[in-house]
């Protein structure tokens, strides 16, 4: 079967995939690759995590639309939280290095830096958040990355991503699957 060609209805598989990992590690790609070659819907940590002018969506509210997202029969989720981790069958652990994640995330960004990037709320220029990303990946290593290192080796539902042809192989042992 072609790759590229949607699977019939009756082969589609209802999988929950999770797409985690740093900050400009590719989460948001990687979600709409695998939504689109798996027909799933793909939603966005992002939408759910921030509101206008780069505020945070409190506690209780973020749950809320946490399991509104996590409730349908399939999704991918791109994204860090702990709930949507616990739902998913599948964690795809996008491991890549730093300077990759800086590039990747500048590169995304600078169109951006004066208005908000498609998936965010109004008011939300990369210019405002651009010294925190950054901290966020250099930080990454010693901060976010051991917790999802220690979670996947507890696990048997996480998978590590680091490349074009990582994707490829998790791809192929999905469709293997359906």
């Amino acid at each position: 079967m072609d790759v590229r060609q949607p699977l019939p209805v009756e082969l589609r598989p209802v999988l929950k995939i999770n797409v985690t990992g740093s900050a400009g590690a590719g989460k948001t790609t990687y979600a709409k690759r695998f939504a689109e070659a798996l027909d799933l819907p793909v939603f966005h940590l992002d939408s759910v995590v921030w509101q206008p002018g780069w505020k945070k969506t409190p506690a209780a509210p973020r749950a809320e639309l946490e399991l509104a997202m996590t409730r349908q029969p399939g999704w991918v989720i791109d994204g860090v939280s702990d709930h949507v981790r616990q739902q998913a069958d599948l964690i795809v652990v996008l491991d890549v290095p730093r300077l990759r994640c800086l590039r990747q995330a500048l590169r995304r960004n600078l169109p951006y830096l004066f208005r908000s990037r498609p998936g965010l709320p109004e008011k939300c220029p990369e210019i405002l958040i651009l010294p925190k990303l950054v901290r966020m990946i250099m930080s990454y290593p010693q901060t976010l990355k051991p917790m999802l290192f220690e979670a996947a080796a507890q696990s048997t539902n996480y998978v590590l991503l680091k490349n074009r042809s990582d994707y490829q192989a998790i791809l192929a042992t999905l469709r293997e699957k359906v």
